[in-house]
């Protein structure tokens, strides 16, 4: 990963700050339901004000697709702020123009600012030149805290960052480190957990972690296909048949790169995906014609866990199995409690991200317990992709 500069290489005191956030929060009724990233964006946002900048926080909310949207204003998330901070924060009524360029200008040194949402003016999205100068203009630096929005180049993530000198975050420096740590510079062996429901979704994923790790697991629904491939019955599972061809590709791409891959060796299944309804463990090449699998069953447990003790460093994405609905969620919590075991232990490495892998984690009341958990959602993925992000690209720059 190249350099990128940080809050250490800075001397803000003074200097407007022009500050790339993803306050994109869920809101209900004009309240935030979620504050998660909230709460991460924090740190960045006290640091400089207290060194005396004047922080201007910029960020989109929603897809308003260039319009002005009432209920997507930021608004509502200016009183949240101000509560996690500790201090006042002044709402602009909008992210450019007159009146956000008077109200910039009257701030004082460690005093924060919320614009209005990015994506009420079309060129945010379309990384319209003109439109980043007069996001720029209203700084004298810029700092980007916004991993979750880096897959996409738009004014704010990768237009004002060819403007002004940039910085990374401190939530963003602990993203690109972790990230780092997991698959550029990891300690061996490495071993790659992926789960979810299809393999259409994560085949890149999948093609690119088989050249990077010793060990690549996967479960969840996405697991049947690779399992049909390899010519075992599935019963009623869900299986992307037009991928079996694929399957097989990765299957031997594994074993030319060195990389073993693991598959459910039992398998938890049900008639029907509902709450309550009946359901009986069976081994993989005895899955009932009228079943399907909804989850990993306690031998494949123990594989897994008997896998990842032997790694030094694990990264995960997706469940391994229908965790949202009971019993069949019990696979995956028992693997999130022994990586959170091993992590406690200094025997693992674990990072771990995605909506779903974090609401599992949750679940199994360890989210806080891994090594790293980003809640970067589609750059999270992107990255596991072996892709190019462009709102980090941008930020890797020598020292000025």
């Amino acid at each position: 990963m190249a350099k990128f500069l940080t809050l250490d290489e800075i001397e803000p005191k003074g200097k407007i700050v022009l500050l790339r956030a993803d306050l994109n929060l869920p809101v209900k009724d004009g309240k935030v339901t979620d504050a998660t990233r909230l709460e991460r964006l924090t740190p960045t946002i006290r640091e400089l004000a207290k060194r005396g900048a004047r922080v201007v926080v910029i960020s989109h909310f929603g897809r308003p697709e260039g319009q002005h949207v009432a209920k997507l204003s930021l608004a509502p998330i200016v009183r949240p702020l101000a509560k996690a901070l500790g201090r006042k924060v002044v709402f602009a009524p909008d992210c450019i123009g007159p009146k956000a360029v008077a109200m910039v200008a009257k701030l004082r040194d460690g005093e924060v600012m919320l614009l209005e949402n990015l994506r009420f003016h079309k060129g945010e999205e379309s990384n319209n030149r003109a439109f980043a100068k007069q996001l720029a203009a209203l700084g004298d630096l810029y700092v980007n805290d916004a991993f979750s929005a880096a897959h996409r180049a738009h004014a704010s993530t990768e237009g004002v960052a060819h403007l002004l000198p940039s910085y990374a975050g401190r939530l963003m420096e602990a993203e690109l480190k972790a990230l780092e740590k997991a698959l550029d510079h990891p300690q061996r062996p490495v071993a790659a957990l992926v789960g979810g429901a299809k393999v259409s979704t994560k085949l890149a994923m999948l093609h690119f972690l088989v050249a990077k790790v010793e060990i690549l697991i996967i479960g969840g629904a996405m697991a049947n296909t690779l399992l049909m491939a390899e010519g075992r019955r599935v019963g009623k599972s869900l299986v992307e048949r037009d991928l079996l061809d694929s399957a097989r590709k990765l299957r031997r791409e594994a074993e030319r790169a060195g990389c073993e891959l693991v598959l459910p060796i039992d398998a938890v299944v049900a008639k029907k995906l509902k709450r309550g309804v009946a359901s009986k463990t069976v081994a993989i090449d005895d899955v009932p014609e009228d079943s399907m699998i909804l989850d990993i069953g306690p031998a494949s447990v123990a594989l897994i866990a008997e896998k990842l003790a032997s790694c030094r460093t694990l990264v995960w994405n997706g469940p391994l199995g229908a965790f949202e609905i009971k019993p069949f969620d019990r696979g995956t919590i028992a693997i999130a409690r022994q990586v959170a075991a091993l992590t406690r232990n200094e025997r693992l490495l674990s990072v771990a991200g995605g909506g779903d892998t974090v609401a599992a984690l949750a679940v199994a009341g360890v989210a806080g317990e891994l090594t790293y958990v980003s809640a970067a959602g589609g750059a999270f993925l992107e990255w596991l992709e072996g892709r190019v992000l462009p709102g980090v690209k941008a930020l890797q720059r020598k020292k000025r």
